[in-house]
């Protein structure tokens, strides 16, 4: 389990405030400011437990969990995957992603390759409900930015070591968009959290994203019916929404709004 002094360099590194890590955690915020505040000295196990789940960095072990690399020095695989076996973590590149089968969907991300799992339909549902309120405001307003959704390749950082695939992203500079992928980072980008992915698109993703350009990142979290969002753009602003929210993009400075409550009408059997 996490020190509270991890925990703590944790939030620091994710700027997350007492309250939102309360909305995340399901932690009261006055319990919250207690342990992180260290003014407590013997918080209970089930509250650690509870903040661990949000603040929990991304591991360094190889294995194969989707948050986690899925092809490292002594990792192992189904006998149908290709894997560049005289490599190490950390020294993969596009020439490996390409070498996989076309059904094996993977991320690179700084020569490390993490498996993907298959989405759920919550996921598909959130995703698609999504893409589809962007495009009729990009169509609406008859503006020059593209909708995608995964999969599609973004090589986020133009170089060979990182090959990204996220759920939704809105780019609007067409120089960026090739036959075979996007090459550049996309002005917005929204990932679909589940449990698999939680540790991965908060911490690991969540600076990529940042350091790569990414003006505006969004994790929805279904199981906990929130949406985070990270307005890269203006000094790193924080906002946490719920799914009966109207959450305004800050790429359009709010003119454009997701309504969640269709999502949530549409998923709330499956939840």
């Amino acid at each position: 389990m996490m020190t509270v002094d991890e925990m703590i360099r944790q939030k620091n590194q994710l700027r997350l405030t007492y309250a939102q890590i309360a909305s995340l955690s399901g932690v009261p915020v006055g319990t919250v400011q207690k342990v992180l505040g260290k003014i407590t000295s013997s918080p209970r196990y089930d509250t650690l437990l509870a903040l661990e789940k949000v603040l929990k960095p991304e591991s360094d072990s190889n294995t194969l969990n989707e948050d986690e690399p899925a092809f490292g020095e002594t990792a192992q695989y189904n006998s149908q995957t290709i894997i560049p076996s005289d490599k190490k973590p950390g020294e993969y590149t596009l020439d490996d992603y390409y070498a996989l089968p076309d059904d094996q969907r993977v991320e690179l991300i700084d020569g490390v390759f993490y498996d993907m799992s298959t989405p759920s339909t919550i996921h598909q549902i959130i995703s698609l409900n999504m893409s589809i309120q962007i495009s009729s405001f990009i169509d609406k307003n008859k503006g020059d930015c593209m909708v995608f959704i995964a999969p599609c390749d973004v090589q986020l950082d133009m170089d060979n070591k990182t090959m990204v695939q996220p759920d939704v992203m809105i780019i609007c500079q067409k120089d960026k968009i090739v036959k075979k992928n996007i090459f550049g980072c996309p002005d917005f980008i929204v990932e679909v959290l589940s449990s698999t992915t939680r540790k991965k698109d908060m911490s690991l993703k969540l600076a990529k994203y940042e350091n790569a350009g990414v003006k505006e990142y969004w994790m929805v979290d279904p199981d906990k019916l929130k949406i985070i969002v990270y307005d890269f753009a203006h000094d790193f602003d924080v906002s946490i929404y719920g799914f009966e929210d109207k959450v305004p993009v800050g790429l359009y400075d709010g003119k454009l709004q997701i309504d969640f409550k269709p999502i949530l009408d549409e998923i709330e059997f499956l939840l």
